[in-house]
């Protein structure tokens, strides 16, 4: 019963990040996405202008200069008006941040469950267990080589951060062409696979 209401409590938890992360890709608040949007792409082009360090640095001082000042700016008036509202952030303060230990014990299976998945499916990939998907795999890091020399990691982030805010709202525009070219396209592939299967000794797919 245990095990059981700890797996739908893992389930109900990506549920509502998957919600989340769907409606801030698809644009749905248009305020909110945009704020996050400007804000990764001001910390990754940041990054590539100064060093991590720097870039916390900066963070900081400008989070810090805000807090100071404002506070500063609440003492002055409430002396000026001789009010006693108190600490400015006196909620914030007040606020509950640290994490309970079945919160921690939700992060950490999540953890160990990706960390887990992502081992098997490499061992399966460079130990050969599939011809064909090992094959693929190879030709991916091929391909990733090449893209290594033309872009720097941090580029390449960039890239995906904006394709992950762009792409969505635009197959969800143009659904209808883009699945009929991206069907050819997997027919293509698929055709070409089942040549090379026919082709490479014990490169067929075990019968389930």
């Amino acid at each position: 019963m245990q095990a059981s209401a700890d797996s739908t409590k893992m389930e109900c938890l990506w549920s509502n990040w998957k919600g989340q992360a769907i409606d801030l890709l698809y644009w749905r608040d248009i305020k909110q996405t945009g704020i996050v949007f400007g804000s990764v792409l001001l910390l990754l082009f940041s990054l590539t202008q100064f060093s991590v360090v720097s870039v916390i640095a900066y963070l900081a001082l400008a989070a810090l200069s805000a807090t100071i000042s404002f506070r500063i700016y609440k003492s002055v008036l409430q002396a000026v008006q001789k009010t006693d509202e108190g600490h400015p952030f006196k909620n914030y303060l007040e606020m509950e941040v640290s994490l309970s230990p079945e919160q921690i014990q939700k992060y950490t299976d999540c953890l160990q469950l990706y960390v887990n998945s992502t081992v098997k499916e490499l061992r399966r990939l460079f130990l050969v267990q599939d011809l064909v998907d090992s094959l693929k795999f190879a030709v991916l890091m091929w391909l990733l080589t090449y893209v290594g020399a033309l872009f720097n990691g941090l580029t390449l982030l960039i890239m995906a951060v904006v394709s992950m805010f762009t792409l969505p709202v635009v197959y969800d525009k143009y659904q209808a062409q883009i699945d009929q070219y991206l069907g050819l396209v997997r027919t293509h592939v698929n055709t070409v696979v089942a040549k090379i299967q026919a082709k490479i000794p014990g490169a067929k797919r075990k019968a389930e």
